[in-house]
């Protein structure tokens, strides 16, 4: 398992000493001769691993572990002590720390302590990458049936194994987020970092600090030192989601960052260096936002390197229905119930509304109807009146319930589920409509357009 090892003591010989056999096992090596120039080191550069003196000149290990520890949570340290430093080296491990060796140096102790802090630190990547997926497991997949999608997915898997930064724009709902973890699972930073930042959630008097991270003390309430998303998101993907919603100062900071990859903690003198992919994404015109003066047009072009625009959803009906299956196995496991089995003549109706909340306006319909019917089969006239006004079946619902609200039998059919109540409805109609015509079975089929023979089937089963 390769990996950058920094050693940091003040004595030449064990630095040479250990330096030797870490290169020996293919590992980077670098050194820091006091616990000040270990800290600058860090600022500067990734390592995977510090070996750390307990006993230096200057800053001695233990403050030398508290400082990095507060900047540099990720990083697991080795303490290096001498005979008779057994208690501060388990207080360095109350601090902390990995594990501790002794000095002279044991070859044996060295390599298994090292191997097993890196297995270590590689283990808490993957939970956190787990985490992650335990959180999107309910994550609608891209439906690409569309000529238009097919497009939009070939740009964005031709973009994704680069390091080009992005800017995703489209309508609420179009699913920007989904299109940017997307990118990031098929990206060279997949096994990194993805920190998604939605820039309108954030008051504006805090989102310095959700971005920057803040020091102890910097403001009233900051009792201790919080790492910004812009830190956390260090050698992986960092998401602004709607970008356009973020002050013109704190476009000015962003785009400071973006240029010089490194930043100050809101409180705080220390630049930090970061290396960042960044993926941007907005339901604005940024380009009228420009000329509006409400954004900065060089931040505009910095994020703009590779375009990316989500078809909204009327604009992709091929991708409705089989969308619709998709999202209904996805509510399927959110809510742990079995979908509703939808009509074809549902299906016409979800192609020919114009969904001005796009995908997320699909998505809570068929958790409603999940909720509401679940494993039932569910016809069009219970969907939305405003919808099924629109596609010009509105009138069918209102006639429906006009009649419903006269007479209680019709009423209480609206209790029942779809194949009773069809059923319920059935016996009730031939029943008023042979009435109607004096008992004849004959006068009945022409009056309702259906075959004797049927008739007297239907009235046979009604009458068992």
């Amino acid at each position: 398992m390769a990996g950058h090892i920094l050693i940091v003591d003040d004595e030449e010989g064990v630095r040479f000493s250990l330096r030797g056999i870490l290169e020996d096992e293919g590992y980077t090596v670098s050194e820091a001769d006091s616990g000040e120039n270990a800290l600058l080191f860090l600022e500067k550069n990734s390592v995977d691993l510090v070996f750390l003196d307990i006993w230096m000149s200057g800053i001695d290990g233990l403050e030398t572990l508290r400082r990095a520890k507060e900047l540099y949570q990720q990083i697991p340290f080795i303490m290096i002590s001498g005979h008779g430093n057994v208690e501060t080296a388990v207080q360095a491990l109350r601090m902390g720390a990995h594990d501790f060796v002794e000095k002279p140096l044991s070859l044996e102790k060295i390599l298994v302590s090292v191997r097993h802090a890196l297995e270590m630190k590689e283990l808490k990547q993957e939970n956190s990458i787990l985490r992650q997926a335990v959180q999107n497991d309910y994550e609608v997949p891209m439906v690409t049936n569309s000529g238009i999608m097919r497009a939009f997915m070939r740009d964005l898997m031709k973009v994704a194994p680069t390091d080009a930064w992005v800017l995703i724009t489209g309508e609420n709902g179009t699913g920007k987020e989904l299109a940017a973890r997307t990118l990031h699972r098929n990206s060279k930073q997949k096994d990194k970092p993805f920190i998604a930042v939605n820039c309108a959630a954030i008051p504006e008097e805090l989102i310095e600090s959700e971005l920057f991270g803040h020091e102890k003390g910097a403001f009233t309430g900051a009792e201790a030192t919080k790492i910004g998303k812009f830190e956390l998101a260090h050698n992986g993907i960092l998401f602004l989601d709607e970008i356009g919603d973020m002050s013109l100062k704190t476009q000015a900071k962003i785009l400071r960052i973006l240029q010089e990859q490194c930043f100050e903690r809101v409180g705080g003198t220390k630049n930090i260096k970061v290396q960042v992919r960044v993926i941007a994404a907005t339901n604005k015109d940024l380009e009228k936002a420009i000329q509006d003066g409400e954004f900065r047009q060089d931040l505009y072009y910095r994020l703009r390197v590779f375009p990316l625009h989500v078809p909204p959803l009327r604009e992709r009906k091929e991708d409705i229905v089989p969308l619709t299956e998709t999202l209904l196995k996805v509510v399927e496991k959110k809510y742990s119930m079995q979908a509703p089995i939808l009509t074809k003549e549902i299906l016409q109706v979800l192609e020919e509304w114009t969904w001005p909340g796009n995908v997320r306006e699909l998505m809570h319909l068929l958790e409603r109807l999940t909720v509401l019917y679940s494993g039932k089969e569910v016809d069009y006239t219970l969907l939305p009146l405003e919808m099924l006004e629109k596609v010009g079946k509105g009138h069918i619902v209102q006639s429906a319930k006009s009649v419903c609200a006269q007479d209680e039998t019709l009423q209480n059919m609206l209790t029942l589920d779809y194949k009773n109540a069809k059923s319920a409805f059935e016996e009730y109609y031939l029943t008023h409509k042979l009435d109607e015509v004096g008992g004849n079975v004959s006068k009945l089929s022409e009056l309702i357009g259906l075959e004797r023979s049927n008739i007297h089937k239907k009235l046979k089963n009604i009458n068992e």
